[in-house]
């Protein structure tokens, strides 16, 4: 007989196991499912231990210029890349080991294994899966199975949440074969260090990794297919992160497509087509695959269900409810933004919906906040200029200068700015983009705001301690209205 349960989510990463906890809290009997890893690809090949990896780049960097500081280090200053790989793990480990406390501590029970969703019989509601042995094979050895797990066999629940994250994108012509062209999870455990780099494509992913490498000394060649690197962020933000990370040795191609990439025995040459029709070719010792991600939709019975898939990702409404009845989709596997904070307050309000809780709003893509952890990093929320104003908004853009705050300049770090976009005939913060240091810890400030609907009149009357890099947010809010006290 199968066990039966309230909920059922597939897969543990940062959307499924926020999600379980919160079913758990509501009183729901949940049971959560996962094929290799608590924690899914953000805790252990993402979000934490990239920047992890990140930290000790910027570690070296400081260390290498010390006489910025008025320091002197003797001898040479060089980074292991075995140690700085071995810490980074450790990081992941110790957090992989904190979702399975949070699993016990919750009263979720973790199923391992494969999930797939049956077809209910005619007139039925699906609402049944069978879970059968991992066949993915890890890319490292699995953490010990938490005691109490369950295993193989059928799990029954009147909603079942899909929670699989995405994986990377492959090209055709240009499949990562683990050696020479890597995609994410080769990057991050290299097991010696690369002279030379290839990124294909610019997104979050791409520029962190041509940053870390960059930064521990390779040659890196960074090749976008758009015009701009960072696509998605404000034209204004993606120029100036683009020259900074030039000014670093780093080289960019904008508007150029790998067309073909030649393998050697220790090298790779891609044939980068250029603007102007000519082709490029370019060796290195590794090309890493950054074109993007697609959802784990795969094996999971979705057709057969009757469940709603277009272009790799579950079609949801704002609830992660699917057309099907008692089937839901939360983060990656949902569509964009494929960001790890997206999809936990996605499952929150998914399972907040399912309890009946009063008062449970959809999900507004438009305040979901975006980060870059390269040098310098890049936040942002809300619209850019450029859509503001095809949207047809009538706007006031304000800008505040790093080199123009305090802190920023003690610090050492007075490269960067902020901006902000404000609806003219209202107040209202349409958007907010900033580049520099410290910025991903910054933006929060403006997600708030925005989420509050606060004017710019309320912000221009917030106190902002000094001195702090805070500070250039309301310097920033007061240029849009010509009062900048600062600049």
């Amino acid at each position: 007989m199968a066990d039966t349960y309230d909920v059922i989510i597939i897969g543990s990463g940062p959307g499924g196991y926020v999600t379980a906890v919160r079913a758990a809290q509501l009183g729901l009997k949940t049971a959560i499912v996962e094929r290799e890893h608590l924690g899914g690809i953000c805790l252990n090949w993402g979000c934490i231990p990239t920047k992890a990896l990140l930290r000790s780049a910027e570690v070296l960097h400081y260390a290498q210029h010390p006489q910025n500081y008025g320091l002197k280090i003797d001898g040479a200053v060089s980074a292991d890349i075995g140690a700085v790989v071995n810490r980074s793990r450790q990081v992941s480990a110790r957090l992989n080991g904190g979702v399975g406390f949070l699993m016990k501590k919750n009263k979720v029970d973790v199923v391992w294994g494969e999930a797939k969703l049956s077809k209910a019989p005619k007139g039925a509601t699906p609402g049944e899966i069978v879970v059968c042995k991992t066949a993915k094979k890890p890319m490292e050895p699995q953490h010990p199975t938490p005691k109490g797990t369950l295993g193989e066999g059928t799990y029954k629940a009147k909603h079942i949440i899909v929670a699989t994250g995405a994986r990377p994108r492959v090209l055709p012509g240009i499949e990562p074969d683990g050696k020479l062209i890597w995609t994410y999870f080769e990057a991050m455990i290299p097991k010696e260090m690369p002279k030379s780099l290839i990124v294909m494509g610019s997104g979050a992913i791409g520029i962190e990794f041509a940053s870390f490498y960059r930064t521990l000394g390779a040659e890196v060649t960074v090749v976008e297919l758009l015009p701009q690197i960072m696509p998605v962020e404000d034209a204004e933000v993606s120029k100036f992160a683009r020259k900074q990370l030039e000014k670093q040795g780093m080289r960019i191609l904008t508007e150029a497509k790998v067309a073909k990439v030649e393998k050697g025995a220790s090298s790779v040459t891609a044939h980068v087509e250029l603007k102007d029709g000519k082709v490029e070719k370019i060796t290195a010792d590794r090309l890493i695959s950054a074109v993007g991600v697609q959802g784990n939709v795969e094996n999971l019975g979705l057709e057969a269900v009757g469940v709603k898939v277009e272009r790799g990702t579950v079609q949801v409404d704002g609830y992660g409810r699917t057309n099907v009845e008692g089937i839901y989709a939360i983060g990656d596997v949902a569509g964009a933004p494929m960001l790890a904070h997206k999809a936990e307050h996605e499952g929150v309000i998914c399972v907040e919906k399912i309890a009946g809780l009063p008062n449970v709003h959809a999900l507004d893509k438009g305040k979901i906040p975006g980060c870059t952890y390269c040098t310098p990093q890049v936040a942002s929320v809300g619209l850019t200029e450029e859509k503001a104003k095809a949207a047809g908004r009538d706007i006031r853009v304000g800008r505040f200068q790093f080199a123009a705050n305090g802190k920023a300049i003690a610090l050492g770090e007075d490269q960067g700015f902020i901006k902000t976009i404000f609806d003219k005939k209202t107040g209202e913060l349409l958007g907010a983009h900033m580049v520099g240091a410290e910025v991903t810890e910054l933006i929060q400030g403006f997600v708030v705001a925005m989420n509050l609907e606060t004017t710019e009149e309320e912000l221009m009357h917030t106190v902002f301690p000094h001195p702090t890099l805070s500070e250039m947010m309301k310097e920033s809010v007061l240029d849009a209205y010509g009062r900048a006290l600062n600049a």
